[in-house]
């Protein structure tokens, strides 16, 4: 299936052979560490800078709606982000995995991230709109 929207994505979680919980880490574009002068100006622009993790969750499937449930809840808990990465974790033996056995995923998710190993993952903008890096 090609995914190329939110509502994409949930449809081919849900047609897995294993129950998904879905992995999400929120982002913020910041400027590196000892940026410089040229950095600082793309930035402005709106390009450059890293993606710098804000927060994470999981949820299975049937907490999930549409895009924008997701961006309301994210709104309540106080962090600004531009972008999600989104990751899923299949169950075995039709058991979803826990919110316990996502923990190492959403670390490691971060931790890749943070090191800009990205192509693993599906990301969106704030609107939903998915986001292909070059």
């Amino acid at each position: 299936m090609n995914i190329t929207s939110y509502a994409d994505l949930l449809n081919a979680a849900r047609q897995q052979p294993e129950p998904q919980r879905l992995l999400f880490v929120f982002t913020q574009p910041e400027l590196p560490e000892g940026y410089t002068e040229t950095e600082t100006q793309r930035f402005q622009a709106g390009k450059g800078g890293v993606l710098t993790p804000r927060m994470c969750t999981d949820k299975a499937l049937d907490e999930l709606s549409d895009f924008s449930a997701l961006v309301e809840e994210s709104r309540k808990t106080g962090q600004d982000w531009k972008i999600v990465f989104v990751a899923g974790l299949g169950g075995r033996g039709g058991v979803m995995p826990s919110t316990e056995d996502a923990q190492e995923h959403l670390k490691k998710m971060v931790y890749s991230i943070q090191n800009g190993a990205i192509s693993s993952y599906l990301a969106f903008d704030r609107d939903g709109v998915l986001v292909q890096f070059s």
